[in-house]
């Protein structure tokens, strides 16, 4: 079996790291069977793809990947993943490098590889904390996301009150994740029941 696993950290990533691009990928390389996942490189729990791992995967297979970071938070975790699956019998076939080898030129390249990642990764967020507190020193600034705009809102509602998408899909299509569906969701229902009484009332 050729399983792939396509992971990312947020719902909008830069084109390349999208699902979709990692899912075309996959499929371009043979993959009979894609996991898809969404977490943090800082969350610890990665469900789908330990079940993967400890379940699914047996002697024989590929795992494959569009990017070594794809599966590994750090150097250590990444390195520890792919003996594990080595010693399984499963082969690791990371796209943008090739097929990994499990010989001692193959795991120090391995090695050298994530910590290069990690080191990308850890730049990146050093990078990204300089611009938001240059940023904080500008007038007007705003912590946190910016506001959804209402006819974005006003459509994603639409289209849940019509009932022919999921919460997913509708998320995919508007770029409002599905727990800010879900909160607005709440508020609009709360809304209509509070009208709902006043005119009860009347």
């Amino acid at each position: 079996m050729i399983c792939g696993y396509a992971r990312v950290s947020t719902k909008a990533q830069l084109k390349g790291n999208s699902l979709e691009h990692q899912r075309e990928e996959l499929r371009r390389n043979g993959c009979e069977i894609i996991i898809e996942e969404q977490y943090s490189g800082s969350t610890t729990a990665r469900i789908k793809f330990e079940n993967l791992i400890q379940q699914q995967l047996k002697s024989g297979d590929t795992l494959v990947v569009t990017k070594l970071d794809r599966f590994a938070r750090n150097v250590m975790e990444g390195v520890a993943t792919i003996r594990a699956l080595f010693a399984k019998g499963v082969r690791v076939h990371v796209l943008n490098v090739g097929l990994l080898e499990n010989t001692t030129m193959g795991n120090f390249f391995i090695t050298t590889l994530l910590a290069v990642a990690e080191l990308e990764r850890n730049l990146i967020m050093e990078r990204t904390t300089a611009g938001k507190q240059i940023a904080r020193t500008r007038p007007g600034y705003k912590e946190g996301r910016p506001p959804v705009p209402k006819e974005r809102i006003e459509l994603a509602m639409s289209l849940l009150d019509a009932n022919t998408h999921t919460y997913r899909e509708i998320s995919e299509m508007t770029g409002i994740s599905t727990a800010t569906l879900g909160r607005y969701r709440r508020k609009q229902r709360q809304e209509q029941d509070t009208q709902t009484r006043r005119d009860s009332n009347q």
